[in-house]
């Protein structure tokens, strides 16, 4: 199946769940900017942590942070306390 990419646009800031690459049990919920690809012109990349990662089906992005929260929560079981999460 092929990867069917949102309606991103440069300048979007969306939501994805990051695990740290040095301790791989942490993970949070981080803010990351749609940015133009400078390794593949006319395509889109993510920017986060001064990193560029590829736009595609291998990271799961979010509109916004309640619905990344939400994932985080529901994939990690209790990583977010249900009454501090707002949506």
């Amino acid at each position: 199946m092929e990867f069917q990419q949102p309606n991103y646009r440069a300048g979007d800031i969306v939501y994805v769940i990051y695990r740290n690459p040095h301790t791989y049990d942490v993970a949070n919920v981080q803010e990351a900017a749609v940015v133009k690809d400078p390794e593949n012109p006319g395509g889109l990349a993510l920017f986060l942590y001064e990193t560029y990662f590829p736009l595609d089906s291998e990271i799961a992005v979010y509109a916004s942070q309640g619905e990344a929260e939400r994932a985080y929560h529901e994939t990690f079981g209790g990583g977010i306390e249900p009454e501090g999460l707002q949506w």
